[in-house]
């Protein structure tokens, strides 16, 4: 970021004017002072106060507002705060923000820079932020909760006690090193003890690594329809995204590349692909290329709908649709539906929304991102390999590890590149 770390920022908070209410947020050593500029005192801590502001070069009154004074280190960034509750009107806006940047020390926050701020003064970990980001992206009520529970600290307090029971069986392992000769150390039975206890702990992070994935529930369940020509794949598409999206013809080719839509259905986000036509007879090299995207689609697809006959199934876990049910022979394998009609279509969707609910997080539940992941499948491999020997040398080493990828997994260790990255996809005030 190209501020100075102990500068005093401020931000709109809240919408973009106009608005029926502006917030205003500072941060840092100076928010004692720009309160007292403006309003000519400081309310007594974390009780909403109702204030005149003005601008302090010229008196002019600015704006009568709520005003709210959180000193650090109890606050969400760990800094001494304050909040400016103003009429939403631009004007206003425009002359506080204006007043606030001809203080001396004080400047316009960076996207993310309260929350960094907030990471920096221990008051959340890395875990939490990539929630937040999820919570203030979240457009299903699916993300909204799995993000919440994240952002919450759920996640990140099963790390922590992973992180003692780590320390645990570290200082088991030293000290039967260390002192295996002293009368106050065990000796021959706390081998087994830190056996039995990295078990249950590796049990226990190797459980949570059957996880959803985040990045599925953010981008959407893949859902690709697949079948040979003039299956009627673009039509059902467009009846399950409840638009026009896909070209609709009884020429067969005319899908020549895939067509990813994005829909949200009863709240779940899914990302629906429309492919070329599966036929192994095409002349047409530019058709050859798009029926070869469909096959690296289908291996890619976390669901795949099957217009074609039950006999040439890509998928074992494939769902078998026989479509166009108004207009062909009845008695066909799989759903029967008509996207034209509308029949089947409820069927469909009632099961899709069931294999959906296998791939992603349970009420209460929280997802993963790749980064997790990551780290965590790197604590349970260290733990794997310390239980798989008797070595104390190596076991201590192992857990001396597992420990390293945990404070990774907290962003207690971790690259400013890294953060960099995190933080500015954060909108400012944030």
């Amino acid at each position: 970021m190209s501020g100075a770390a102990d500068d005093t920022i401020f931000a709109l908070s809240s919408g973009a004017p106009p608005a029926g209410i502006a917030v205003i947020r500072l941060s840092g050593s100076g928010a004692r002072d720009a309160l007292m500029l403006l309003a000519g005192r400081v309310p007594p801590p974390r009780t909403i106060s109702l204030a005149l502001l003005r601008d302090p070069a010229s008196g002019e009154p600015l704006d009568r507002a709520l005003l709210l004074w959180l000193p650090g280190p109890h606050s969400v960034t760990g800094e001494d705060m304050a909040e400016l509750h103003c009429h939403g009107g631009r004007a206003v806006v425009a002359a506080v923000e204006g007043c606030l940047a001809a203080m001396p020390n004080l400047r316009r926050a960076e996207p993310g820079e309260f929350t960094r701020r907030a990471f920096a003064h221990g008051r959340m970990d890395l875990n939490g932020v990539e929630g937040l980001a999820d919570l203030l992206a979240a457009e299903t009520q699916g993300q909204r909760r799995a993000a919440l529970l994240m952002a919450d600290g759920h996640f990140s307090r099963r790390v922590q006690e992973w992180s003692i029971r780590l320390l645990d069986l570290s200082a088991m392992a030293e000290a039967t090193l260390d002192f295996s000769d002293e009368d106050d150390v065990p000796d021959a039975a706390i081998e087994a003890r830190i056996g039995e206890k990295i078990t249950l702990l590796l049990d226990d992070v190797s459980s949570v690594l059957a996880a959803p994935s985040a990045e599925r529930l953010r981008d959407g369940i893949r859902v690709v329809l697949a079948g040979p020509p003039n299956a009627g794949k673009s039509t059902l598409l467009n009846a399950l995204v409840g638009r026009d999206a896909a070209i609709v013809s009884d020429i067969a080719g005319t899908t020549r590349d895939r067509i990813e839509v994005p829909a949200a259905i009863e709240g779940v986000a899914f990302l629906f692909t429309d492919t070329a036509g599966l036929r192994d007879d095409s002349d047409d090299q530019i058709e050859r290329m798009g029926i070869g995207r469909a096959r690296d689609a289908l291996a890619a697809a976390d669901i795949v709908l099957w217009l074609g006959d039950a006999s040439a199934i890509p998928r074992d876990d494939a769902i078998l649709v026989a479509a166009q049910c108004d207009r062909l022979p009845a008695g066909r394998a799989g759903i029967a539906v008509s996207a034209r009609t509308g029949e089947g279509m409820q069927n469909l969707v009632a099961v899709l929304m069931d294999h959906a609910a296998k791939l992603l997080p349970s009420e209460g539940d929280y997802a993963l991102h790749q980064r997790q992941r990551q780290r965590v499948r790197q604590v349970r491999d260290h733990l794997a390999a310390a239980r798989l020997t008797t070595d104390l040398l190596v076991i201590g080493e192992e857990l001396r590890l597992a420990r390293g990828a945990i404070d990774a997994l907290t962003g207690q260790a971790g690259t400013e590149d890294m953060l960099d990255r995190l933080f500015a996809g954060f909108c400012i005030g944030k």
